[in-house]
């Protein structure tokens, strides 16, 4: 069930506003602006309603601080007014409303401009999700790697928490695509990358097909021995899964890894952490393939075999 949050100071317009609602979404009421924008930014909404017209922080000024908050600033507000004048419309949309709606409530209405206004909200997430996922996959692409990778370092380096990140190549590729066709090898990168997944399972961690065969992993915390360590176990799991490869290449398809687990300073730049991680990468295959490479936080160089 869709979650819509009211805020209104209201209590008898909220009531009014919820058991137009209730029947169709989960509802959730604020009383003030201050209690409003807590809920908001934890609450996973769907939609919000905002008064206008409250003590303390008006309608106004939290539209205005949920438009600048991430978490918050795609989330669909509707403004309820008794206010019928263009200007105060106009400030609205400016602000980012979506719509208005005018008190007394029209039942009829108020539900027509919800269910619009959801729908609407809900079709955009679905085309957000599907141009930053990898449809093989169903892991992030390229892009969401680049989105994400610029809001954690940042955060990185706010925090001064351990930042990782790691480069996967499945080892021989092309040959296994020579051998058993491209379908195959398609199936291979999704197995591949479901494997990899299912270890990197922390809110904190992420995986993106990086291009091709390749995919590139964000962790947050942990330091770069436990990271290695960590890797490794991926590395095996993948041999594990005893996907038979070329018999002139290898047994099995297997991945190597390189990374690098460093403390981000401010002026610290994330380009270079990637270059550093697909560095060891290239060692990795250099010294054998299915293996990991790391660097640590002193740029001293963690070899696996």
């Amino acid at each position: 069930m869709e979650k819509i949050l009211i805020v209104d100071d209201s209590r008898l317009q909220a009531e009014q506003l919820r058991i137009i609602l209730e029947k169709e979404y989960d509802i959730t009421i604020a009383h003030t602006g201050e209690e409003g924008l807590g809920l908001a930014s934890n609450g996973n909404f769907s939609l919000i309603l905002l008064d206008v017209i409250m003590p303390g922080m008006d309608g106004f000024v939290l539209l205005k601080k949920l438009q600048e908050e991430l978490v918050t600033q795609s989330v669909p507000v509707i403004l309820i007014t008794s206010l019928s004048d263009a200007q105060n419309e106009e400030h609205g949309f400016i602000l980012g409303a979506v719509d208005y709606i005018s008190k007394p409530f029209n039942p009829l209405i108020v539900r027509a401009r919800v269910n619009t206004h959801i729908k609407l909200y809900n079709y955009r997430r679905q085309v957000e999700y599907q141009s930053k996922t990898d449809q093989l996959t169903g892991i992030a692409n390229r892009r969401q790697h680049d989105q994400y990778s610029i809001t954690k370092w940042g955060e990185a380096v706010r925090m001064q928490v351990p930042f990782t990140v790691c480069m996967f190549d499945i080892d021989h590729f092309k040959a296994y695509n020579d051998t058993f066709g491209h379908p195959a090898g398609d199936k291979v990168i999704a197995a591949v990358a479901k494997k990899i997944s299912s270890y990197l399972n922390r809110s904190t961690d992420f995986l993106a097909r990086y291009g091709g065969e390749e995919f590139a992993g964000i962790l947050l915390g942990g330091s770069s021995e436990k990271i290695f360590e960590h890797l490794k176990k991926i590395r095996q799991a993948v041999e594990d899964l005893h996907i038979p490869h070329s018999p002139s290449v290898s047994q099995w398809v297997t991945v190597s890894i390189g990374g690098m687990t460093t403390v981000p300073q401010v002026g610290s730049s994330y380009d270079f952490c990637l270059k550093m991680a697909d560095a060891m990468l290239y060692d990795a295959k250099k010294q054998g393939r299915n293996r990991v490479v790391w660097v640590n936080e002193d740029m001293k160089q963690l070899r696996e075999k």
